[in-house]
């Protein structure tokens, strides 16, 4: 479960979930939503494999996060669904999404950059909490 909530003159995304791979799939998810309004519109037609490495579960998310909107600003690929494992400290994805098409997803914000402010990621009595902020 995620829900965005207002930072100044950007965004928060704070996601709840009860394990690590249904946390970083429901950033995945929410941070698609700050990108195009209409999420269940993107059909999962394209199949991206990714990869992210590192040691402290912030960082991971941050670069998992910017893996995701750098593919949105270079390739115009939109991705709203993600199966997520984790071995070490090892995140492997497969997203799925398809090509932005403007007939039918309508964009909400731009988002600029994820931010170093405000990130975390930390165990909760039901699971696990991450906070993020995105520059838009």
């Amino acid at each position: 479960m995620y829900e965005i909530f207002e930072h100044t003159a950007d965004l928060g995304l704070r996601i709840r979930a009860a394990d690590l791979p249904t946390l970083f799939a429901d950033a995945g998810r929410g941070l698609t939503s700050i990108i195009a309004a209409n999420l269940d519109e993107i059909r999962p037609v394209t199949e991206v494999p990714l990869r992210v490495t590192g040691g402290r579960l912030d960082l991971i998310l941050f670069d998992w996060l910017s893996e995701i909107l750098y593919l949105f600003e270079s390739e115009h690929l939109l991705l709203a669904q993600f199966d997520v494992r984790f071995a070490d400290d090892v995140l492997q994805a497969t997203a799925h999404g398809e090509p932005l098409d403007e007939a039918r997803h309508q964009l909400e914000h731009e988002v600029k950059a994820i931010t170093y402010h405000g990130l975390k990621v930390e165990p909760t009595p039901d699971g696990w909490l991450a906070e993020v902020i995105v520059d838009i």
